[in-house]
């Protein structure tokens, strides 16, 4: 077989600020945000959100994958904490080809390698890293006859930005592809990056204008509630939060949204609702038309509603699914898909 690193030309990758495969850093976050953000540095290091992309008209794809750590999570499958998972094609014809995971919680599992089958005609490949774990390396394997390509541009080229809780993070997602942020970027076949951070995205300042710095943005959702302790806390955050990347990007299209699990504690969940209401009807107000609330009520209904997460805060497969059919409209006109 041919083999090339995942760093290696053709092959794209997205959704990361560091990639340095010399050291085995595939980071989310870069040095400069850490450093001013302690409490991030290790989730900083993670890769979620982040993709290897490429073209093959490979009949076989072998992936082979070192892992620099491997924790357990008592809430998510070894696929969804460590695994990698792939689809084939894009957009709304993305199909879910399969996935690469340890086995077990053993050291000896950092590395593990798998075999997929597909058609040999030339198809975009996608592989969404893990979630949980720091990436060593990764390794694509096709057949010596085939080729491979560098993947066509995403139809939305300027990354949607995503900031949050653990459930922007993809917790409990069984496999990396199933997380409502990366179901909502595939099926608008758009480049993304995951902010998601499990209980330390509180709306600090420093990473407002962290995500102020991106060049270009085509979309940004936020949704950190969960995370701020009080509600007084998320008054306190979250207008200040939206005002600073709004300063920096005028004509972004915002989506501000709540819990979807507000029946946990309704009463503590509307109050931080009506604070999140609040600062999209005051910019609405104050002439700003291109902000948008979607109330974390609607995401899972009544019917099934124990159905929809692990542990009754974080979704599962369907939770996620459904988290995404409800942003999908929204975001699909907002993006002119």
């Amino acid at each position: 077989m041919k083999i090339y690193k995942i760093t290696d030309s053709p092959i794209r990758l997205y959704g990361l600020n560091v990639i340095d495969p010399e050291k085995g850093h595939f980071w989310r976050l870069s040095p400069d945000i850490t450093e001013k953000m302690p409490q991030l540095e290790d989730a900083g290091k993670r890769c979620f959100g982040s993709r290897a992309r490429f073209i093959t008209d490979s009949p076989v794809i072998r992936i082979r994958m070192e892992l620099k750590t491997l924790n357990v999570d008592r809430c998510i499958s070894l696929p969804g904490s460590a695994g990698a998972d792939v689809y084939y094609g894009a957009g709304l014809e993305s199909r879910f080809a399969g996935y690469i995971a340890p086995v077990n919680y053993d050291e000896s599992e950092k590395v593990v390698e798998t075999t997929l089958k597909k058609t040999a005609k030339p198809e975009v490949v996608t592989i969404n890293l893990p979630r949980n774990e720091q990436l060593a390396s990764m390794e694509i394997g096709i057949d010596d006859g085939a080729n491979i390509y560098e993947p066509v541009e995403y139809k939305i080229s300027k990354p949607i930005i995503y900031y949050g809780s653990s459930i922007t993070e993809g917790g409990c997602a069984p496999r990396p592809g199933t997380a409502y942020t990366s179901i909502l970027s595939r099926w608008l076949d758009a480049d993304y990056f995951n902010y998601g951070f499990s209980g330390r995205a509180k709306g600090e300042p420093e990473f407002a204008e962290y995500i102020a710095q991106h060049k270009d943005i085509s979309l940004f959702v936020y949704d950190y509630d969960h995370n701020a302790p009080t509600p007084e806390h998320l008054m306190d955050t979250h207008e200040r939060f939206f005002k600073i990347v709004r300063e920096a990007h005028r004509d972004v299209p915002v989506i501000m949204m709540s819990r979807p699990d507000f029946d946990r504690d309704p009463e503590d969940s509307m109050e931080r609702r009506n604070i999140i209401y609040r600062t999209y009807l005051n910019a609405r107000n104050a002439g700003d038309n291109s902000v948008y609330f979607i109330d974390g009520m609607q995401f899972f209904g009544t019917a099934g509603r124990s159905e929809c997460t692990v542990d009754g805060c974080h979704p599962n497969a369907l939770g996620f699914m459904l988290m995404a059919k409800t942003i999908h409209p929204l975001a699909s006109r907002l993006l002119s898909v």
